[in-house]
């Protein structure tokens, strides 16, 4: 069977709602919208050369799709990623081989020194990735937590002196401080591409305003009026909510702030009917990784993140 590819426009509403079905088939534990798709598309930097591919059979069907781009908020030049997910129920039709091809050949023709792909930690995927020369790097979970039937840990009574608990949506006249506070702990977050956060511009463009990005269950812990943790909440407007980045400020550590942001988040969350909670964590950053187990939080899946450089076989 044939498999063609193509590219999706930000005004192809029925490729992004398809992308949105993909990814959700490949990977149950992301958080996707249709409008986030389409923001991913217009938001885009010009640095990141941005491609946002399609697979489709011959009779019309779509059961693949793969993003493609450079990581241009990060101080190393020339780092790229490719990620390919196909609908489980077409696998074997050569959709994944078709896709990674032409996100490779989108990164090499734009420089790329070295490309990057997620994999699931399965044999069949590992060796897809060893196969076209790829070699395994770091890796991170996927986590999930049942709102529905899980015990959450209960919100303190009273709040030390000083502390409060703010909605990310206070901070709607001026995100700045929460991008402040973002690219602080984004700086320090385990990981082999490193990144830096400086564009205060491009971050409200990319991460404030996401569609997928809930203002109102963000939850923000301010100490002496000062931000000192948060942690970001990402939901499908229905049923299914994700922690986009949880953290303390480094002044403020070792204190269970970031429990708390996190304990009023996910209870304000089951309270407007989210069932299910995820989340992920690079599997060396144990510290997160103990707070998500606190909560109720277990693995679900892991992902290695496989790296190559151009020419690189096996």
């Amino acid at each position: 069977m044939t498999i063609h590819i193509r590219e999706v426009l930000p005004e192809d509403l029925p490729a992004a709602e398809a992308v949105v079905r993909i990814r959700r088939a490949a990977l149950p534990f992301m958080i996707g919208t249709t409008a986030g798709v389409t923001h991913e598309l217009t938001s885009a930097a010009a640095g990141k050369q941005y491609l946002l591919l399609l697979a489709e059979t011959s009779d019309g069907r779509t059961v693949g799709t793969a993003e493609a781009g450079f990581a241009y908020d990060s101080p190393q030049p020339g780092l790229s990623f490719a990620n390919v997910y196909v609908d489980p129920a077409h696998r074997g039709l050569g959709a994944g081989t078709a896709l990674l091809r032409t996100a490779e050949e989108h990164l090499a023709a734009r420089g790329a020194a070295e490309t990057y792909v997620w994999v699931l930690d399965e044999p069949a995927h590992r060796a897809f990735a060893e196969r076209r020369g790829y070699r395994p790097s770091r890796s991170a979970h996927f986590l999930r937590l049942d709102l529905a039937a899980g015990t959450l840990p209960p919100l303190p009574r009273e709040l030390p002196a000083g502390v409060e608990l703010r909605p990310g949506s206070a901070f709607a006249a001026d995100p700045r401080p929460l991008y402040e506070a973002d690219a602080e702990v984004t700086a320090d977050e385990p990981g082999d591409v490193p990144v830096e956060l400086d564009d205060y511009q491009d971050w409200l463009d990319t991460v404030w305003r996401q569609p997928t990005l809930d203002h109102e269950l963000t939850t923000v812990v301010l100490v002496d009026g000062a931000v000192a943790a948060f942690t970001a909440a990402r939901t499908d407007g229905a049923t299914r909510y994700g922690s986009a980045m949880t953290g303390t400020l480094r002044a403020f550590r070792g204190r269970g702030l970031a429990k708390l942001a996190k304990t009023d988040s996910l209870h304000r969350a089951r309270a407007a009917g989210y069932t299910e909670a995820f989340t992920g964590n690079d599997a060396g950053n144990d510290p997160m990784l103990a707070v998500n187990a606190w909560f109720g939080y277990e693995i679900c899946a892991t992902e290695t993140r496989f790296a190559k450089k151009p020419g690189a076989t096996r």
